[in-house]
């Protein structure tokens, strides 16, 4: 398992019962996890909200104490400090998913040994880049450009926020609001090339002329046709997936047929968790599939 356990601003406490509670900062928030099957052990904390799902769909939060609505939290990734907005949202989600920082760490070292090899020129394309963490992270650690892409002008949004908040904003990112397919189909005529690909597609989507994203049928395509975005001499591709039905080895097969085969290089894939402080075991939260060439 890829786990998260850098974290000093962040923690999940207990996990049970289809539930988990976290500390976010000095914010305590109970939440819905669906791969929390196991008994929740006695939570002795006091919790700031509980997201409450409703019978017809979606939910809403239950605030028990005074919060702030909107508040930040830093991460560490290698000695470089990054900065997030938290911001609960009527779909359970904070804006940032922590488990991600294990893949920040993992492409971060490649792009700085890569960078003390002499690269100064590195390009990096995130893609379904949501609120801007992994684009952060290649920032910080010495990308010299990196495209940020997400379909959602509100997440664009926030990801220059955490840009700005992260003290990032010499850094050169473009920031693209566009379905992602249409973008990378644009940059193949364009001929551009990347030297690392991040993605994180969602599991069901269209486009916005009615194309249908199913990860199952689509995501080999789509992956063959970024591969054409990489460069003579890539660094990495990472693949982020928190579909259920598919376990890490099938994007794992993927990065090993489409661009193991071309460039050579290593596929590694698991689990991405998260400890659980206070018993004792991880939180499964999604999984990756990492190709690097050394």
């Amino acid at each position: 398992m890829f786990v998260a356990d850098k974290w000093n601003d962040f923690e999940v406490l207990y996990a049970g019962d289809g539930m988990k509670s976290e500390r976010w900062g000095d914010v305590y928030l109970m939440r819905p996890d669906p791969q929390a099957i196991w008994p929740m052990d006695d939570n002795k904390e006091r919790m700031h909200a509980v997201y409450k799902r409703s019978s017809t769909g979606g939910g809403s939060w239950d605030r028990l104490r005074p919060m702030p609505n909107s508040w930040k939290i830093s991460y560490d990734s290698l000695g470089k400090k990054l900065q997030f907005i938290i911001e609960p949202t009527s779909f359970k989600h904070t804006g940032l998913f922590p488990e991600q920082a294990a893949n920040w760490d993992w492409f971060g070292n490649i792009i700085e040994n890569a960078v003390k090899e002499g690269r100064d020129d590195i390009k990096i394309l995130n893609l379904f880049a949501y609120t801007g963490g992994a684009t952060c992270a290649s920032a910080c650690h010495g990308a010299a450009e990196t495209v940020h892409v997400d379909a959602s002008k509100g997440m664009i949004q926030r990801a220059k926020e955490n840009i700005v908040s992260s003290e990032l904003s010499d850094k050169y990112v473009r920031f693209i609001a566009e379905d992602c397919r249409r973008f990378v189909e644009r940059e193949i005529r364009r001929g551009r090339k990347y030297d690392g690909i991040i993605m994180d597609p969602p599991k069901y989507g269209r486009g916005p002329t009615g194309e249908l994203w199913e990860i199952e049928k689509s995501l080999y395509e789509f992956v063959d046709r970024c591969s054409l975005l990489l460069s003579d001499d890539p660094l990495f591709f990472l693949i982020s997936s928190y579909a259920t039905e598919l376990g890490p080895s099938c994007a794992g097969n993927v990065l090993r047929k489409v661009v193991a085969s071309r460039f050579g290089g290593n596929v590694s894939c698991d689990e991405l968790g998260l400890p659980i402080s206070k018993m004792g075991f991880d939180l499964p939260c999604g999984q990756s599939a990492r190709w690097s060439k050394s």
